[in-house]
């Protein structure tokens, strides 16, 4: 079981055009509560509007929240948000629904246009600030409809890299294990190189399950959860928007709009169409590749199951660290980092500088940041909603 971080409470503040203030969530039990009570602000608009809670099985108390309304009249469009698919992204995400709620919501027209709403997919993640689900599962990699056996030879220098990206041992000298980081990284680099690295990193991972981006070995609760969602909740649309919220790639002050390979329209079509500064397909030229990520699985569903609706998925990428080797170097540097600490444990000061890392890495604590997160928000909301 993943190791619980001690952490300090947030106070992050962002101010609003109309200068009221805002603040991010300190707990998934704050950022929930809140969720849950903006079904009142739904009810005047979406009379039909309903709360629904799904249980999972890690712990008491924790759940999925979904708010979803229907339109009055005709199902033209369905406008779907979700957030926390990756636990501690899902921060990020309680401040752009927040944002939604309030400055986009009587903007839209209820009597075609319906709303499902998800707040914290991997809600034991969010509640304890890790990526991954209490199985070391990263849920973006989880969407497979399959014989997960067979993906055990998916990503083939996985194992050749195992020894680097997952260090058997507990993180106690931190200074020694940073050193021999760089020497390993410098001597991959020249064996591998960049791209074959950064692939075999993110691109999910089957067989190793205290391995970092794991893909599991089944589908997890939360994954069958939604899979089931959007089975019910896309029946009927002529038109499905999904967007979904993430925090950690691209330049630090600039969102990305990340594509799925199923999606037909170029990048550049894309960022034309819609007029974003920032688009990005998921395939190793532009961002890298994913086995079992969640919009590529809707994508599919759609296709074969609501073949006469039109549909848009993409992720909301709100960079943090930047880009560059040296950028990459570090979010890497902390992946591992963290997966060590959480499968064979560390000295209490190793804990804390990972931990605290982790978070920047995630949720920096800059106030600038956040308020150019939310400005890149509302740009996309403008584009895709109103």
């Amino acid at each position: 079981m993943p190791m619980k971080p001690a952490l300090a409470v947030l106070s992050f503040k962002f101010w609003k055009d109309d200068q009221t203030m805002t603040t991010l969530p300190d707990s998934y039990q704050t950022s929930r509560a809140r969720f849950r009570a903006r079904l009142e602000t739904l009810r005047p608009l979406w009379p039909s509007a309903r709360l629904t809670s799904i249980a999972h099985p890690w712990e008491d108390d924790l759940t999925t929240d979904v708010l979803t309304a229907a339109p009055r009249d005709r199902r033209d469009r369905l406008i779907v948000l979700s957030t926390g698919l990756h636990g501690i992204e899902g921060y990020l995400g309680s401040a752009a629904l927040e944002l939604f709620f309030e400055e986009y919501l009587r903007r839209l027209d209820p009597q075609t246009t319906g709303l499902l709403l998800i707040h914290a997919i991997n809600p034991w993640g969010m509640k304890h600030w890790q990526r991954n689900n209490p199985q070391n599962v990263d849920l973006n990699r989880n969407f497979i409809e399959g014989d997960f056996a067979a993906l055990r030879r998916f990503n083939p220098d996985y194992p050749a890299l195992s020894p680097f990206l997952n260090p058997r041992r507990p993180l106690n000298h931190l200074l020694v294990e940073k050193l021999r980081f760089a020497a390993q990284t410098v001597h991959k680099l020249l064996t591998f190189g960049a791209r074959r690295i950064r692939e075999a990193a993110l691109m999910g991972q089957y067989h190793q399950p205290e391995g970092i981006y794991f893909g599991g070995a089944a589908l997890q609760p939360e994954t069958r959860a939604m899979m089931e969602l959007y089975r019910s909740c896309f029946a009927g649309y002529a038109e499905i928007i999904h967007l979904d919220m993430h925090t950690g790639y691209g330049p630090r002050f600039q969102m990305t709009l990340v594509t799925s390979p199923h999606e037909k329209r170029t990048a550049a079509e894309i960022r034309a169409r819609w007029g974003l500064p920032r688009v990005a397909a998921a395939n190793p030229d532009e961002f890298y590749t994913m086995q079992g990520d969640m919009t590529d699985w809707e994508y599919q569903l759609v296709e074969r199951e609501f073949p006469s609706a039109k549909f848009f998925g993409a992720a909301c990428e709100f960079g943090t660290f930047g880009e560059g080797i040296l950028a990459g170097a570090r979010s890497l540097r902390v992946t591992i980092f963290k997966n060590q600490v959480n499968q064979h444990g560390a000295s209490s000061a190793a804990a804390g500088w990972v931990n605290a890392e982790y978070r920047e890495l995630y949720l920096p604590s800059e106030p600038a940041w956040l308020a150019k997160a939310m400005s890149d928000a509302r740009q996309t909301f403008e584009a895709f909603f109103v």
